[in-house]
């Protein structure tokens, strides 16, 4: 990871797109008190985009699961307490 001020990156802004892009580093532009801004590479967003789609899905279906057992369960103690009547 690196880290610069604003500044110096004006300086040397191709020097830094070229480690970011050939390196796969990541970049932080300090802009003062607590604030900043990160710079990486589109295959390093690419990687990332996809591994939160990744976990989207994952998270989407064991909800789906989830309320499907539920209802699995609902069914299960109905049919269970209708054959009690009999």
């Amino acid at each position: 990871m690196l880290t610069t001020t604003i500044s110096d990156f004006r300086k040397d802004i191709k020097t830094y797109f070229d480690k970011v892009t050939n390196n796969f580093e990541t970049l932080i532009i300090n802009r003062g008190k607590d604030t900043g801004i990160v710079i990486i590479s589109l295959d390093e967003y690419s990687a990332i985009q996809k591994q939160l789609s990744s976990i989207k899905k994952t998270i989407s279906n064991e909800i789906n699961i989830s309320d499907l057992k539920g209802k699995i369960k609902f069914r299960e103690d109905y049919n269970y307490k209708e054959m009690r009547k009999n």
